[in-house]
């Protein structure tokens, strides 16, 4: 995400490498390049007008460390006005009141059904919520399958009628009924709609006022840049939503939709979609966010979604094993799985500081893992339990099996034995005092 951005902003700072301070000459330069990746961003012009303003306001201002170069300092204020930007600090959901209740509104076409199941899902797992997806949408074609299906996908119960056609009927049954069946949260699934619908609009407006929701929140699709802020401006001011779910953000280079919804709704993004998978929604941290536009990485993010796959009684097991050196295919085949479910690769790479810069250009494809697992299916049960006794033989078994190389079997035998020696060091007591610490956090 922001590959673009982050590009334009890189090759804006390299103008200050080199120089001995900050001046009024050099800024400016800087700062114009900033304002033009700003604008190829698809940021409003008179917000990046306001934001090189403000930096260089600030910059100017700056007594530079000894320890610190101009072009460093630049960035820092760089990101600390990013991160201002976007919000400061990340915007909770509102849950005091049981059963919570969470009103989807946005085009059509945004993604709200699916969004609806991931926020369902998010509930349950991170925050140990009872949800109730509730299917309002009685104009589009196969929302109640569909959302039937997610719900199935993820263990949450659907609320729908379908015999009614009024959905401030159903909206208004469904809160009843969560309050009869003890279901903390209820979210209502609507119709997509266009802010220049009236009839559409004033809907959903009688739905909000039925119900009353503790949140009502927009979805939008990132990738829709400047349109997607435009949609957004016209929704609140007829909805008056608390917050906004920006979908697709991983497929968006630019950044617009996320750099300046929250500056002209005065709204927080309070979530973001990030694939395709059912646990594929992030809180948005504006901070996080600045940093990987920068460069920087997002490390806390990475260690999230690590936290997120972590079983501590699987980890006493391997612990074990690994202790006893006998860390095999199977447990080996089971990491990757681990690994997999944490996300796209190159996205969880761009994670890691430094090295989403170096892989920017590098395609890394999300079945990366599948000549291994290929490899690893093709041996034996025995074989997988014993990785010893693959010889020769078994090699070019396993090779023609799978598809692939000798040679890559045996990359992949050696893999394994360079992560048990990892394992090894990973899994002394104190490394795993501190991942237990973290966990409970």
């Amino acid at each position: 995400m922001f590959e673009s951005l982050s590009d334009k902003l890189d090759r804006a700072f390299k103008v200050l490498k080199g120089q001995g301070k900050i001046t009024e000459i050099n800024v400016a330069e800087t700062l114009k390049e900033v304002r033009k990746a700003l604008l190829d961003a698809d940021v409003n012009y008179k917000i990046a007008k306001q934001f090189t303003d403000t930096v260089k306001e600030k910059a100017m201002g700056q007594n530079v460390l000894t320890a610190v170069s101009p072009s460093q300092m630049m960035v820092k204020i760089v990101h600390d006005e990013l991160t201002i930007l976007m919000g400061s600090q990340a915007a909770e959901l509102n849950l005091q009141i049981n059963p919570t209740v969470i009103l989807m509104a946005g085009l059509q076409g945004s993604g709200k059904t699916t969004h609806s199941a991931k926020l369902a899902y998010f509930l349950k797992s991170k925050k140990n919520k009872k949800p109730l997806l509730v299917a309002a949408d009685v104009y589009r074609p196969a929302a109640i399958d569909q959302l039937e299906t997610l719900g199935q996908q993820i263990g949450v119960p659907v609320f729908a009628q379908r015999e009614e056609k009024d959905p401030v009927k159903i909206a208004k049954n469904a809160v009843r009924h969560a309050r009869e069946n003890a279901f903390n949260v209820v979210i209502v699934d609507t119709a997509g709609r266009l802010a220049v619908d009236e009839d559409m609009m004033r809907e959903i407006g009688n739905i909000k006022d039925e119900i009353k929701p503790q949140e009502t929140l927009f979805v939008v699709d990132a990738m829709t840049g400047q349109d997607a802020v435009n949609t957004a401006k016209a929704f609140y001011d007829k909805l008056h939503y608390e917050g906004v779910i920006l979908t697709k953000l991983d497929g968006d280079t630019r950044g617009g939709a996320a750099l300046t919804i929250r500056s002209v709704v005065q709204v927080p993004i309070k979530f973001v979609g990030v694939g395709e998978k059912m646990d594929a929604l992030d809180i948005f941290y504006p901070s996080r966010m600045a940093d990987r536009i920068l460069g920087m990485g997002d490390i806390v993010s990475l260690v999230e979604r690590a936290q997120a796959q972590y079983d501590e009684e699987e980890a006493r097991k391997l612990q074990k094993k690994i202790k006893t050196n006998s860390f095999d295919f199977n447990d080996f085949y089971n990491q990757i799985q681990q690994i997999k479910k944490m996300g796209n690769m190159k996205d969880l790479m761009g994670m890691i500081p430094g090295l989403g810069k170096a892989l920017r250009d590098v395609e890394i494809k999300d079945d990366a893992f599948k000549p291994v697992e290929a490899m690893i299916q093709s041996m034996t049960p025995y074989e997988r339990a014993n990785p010893q006794v693959l010889d020769a033989g078994r090699r070019k078994r396993i090779a023609a099996g799978s598809g692939t190389s000798i040679a890559e079997v045996n990359k992949v035998i050696k893999q394994l034995e360079d992560t048990k020696k990892m394992m090894r060091a990973v899994s002394k007591p104190g490394v795993m005092q501190a991942m237990r610490k973290m966990k409970r956090r």
